[in-house]
């Protein structure tokens, strides 16, 4: 208890990444951890599952019998003092099977939703670029055919805005994908090009 302004205030100290893991594993339904307290995954849409599906499938055919594997989005990954669950991630080392977090994931996908998107934007992009491992961020729109990536560089970090006609190249997984591709099935309209 502290004292502010008179008034008796009851102070929670945050979660600790293994007391939120602890604490969600006894859940019906999947949180994301914020660094101080879990935060409820809401559901989505047909576009955002569509979008998901189309992102996951192109990287698993471009990924076939190499060394990197596709996951998501019902597996999380720790980034920092945060856990998060993305839409696709990519890693390049051997997983257990057991596991429910992706050790060392490499490139990240999120779709945006109208609900989480000021967490995708600005929140994961501090989570995720804090993350060693990452090299690469990619923000899907959900209403249009575009995409906001970051790019891990010698000096920092680079952002690229990919639209209709974009190639979203990833050197550190050796495959490229049209952004179009990631959006069959869905009405959209086509942003730019």
């Amino acid at each position: 208890m502290i004292t502010v302004s008179g008034v008796n205030v009851a102070v929670r100290k945050p979660l600790t990444v293994p007391e939120f893991l602890a604490w969600e594993e006894r859940q019906k339904l999947p949180y994301e951890f914020d660094g101080w307290q879990p935060v409820a995954m809401t559901g989505g849409t047909i576009a955002h599952d569509l979008i998901t599906f189309n992102i996951r499938k192109a990287l698993d055919v471009g990924l076939a019998g190499g060394r990197c594997q596709t996951f998501g989005p019902d597996v999380k990954i720790a980034a920092g003092d945060t856990v998060r669950y993305p839409d696709a991630v990519v890693a390049c080392t051997p997983q257990r099977n057991t596991s429910i977090i992706v050790e060392a994931p490499v490139v990240v996908f999120e779709v945006l939703s109208v609900d989480m998107s000021r967490t995708d934007r600005i929140d994961k992009v501090r989570d995720y670029l804090k993350a060693a491992t990452i090299h690469r961020y990619a923000i899907l729109e959900q209403d249009g055919v575009a995409a906001a990536v970051f790019e891990r560089k010698a000096d920092g970090w680079r952002v690229v805005t990919l639209t209709a006609d974009g190639v979203l190249s990833m050197p550190e997984i050796d495959i490229s994908l049209l952004l179009a591709e990631c959006y069959i099935g869905v009405e959209v309209a086509a942003s730019g090009g």
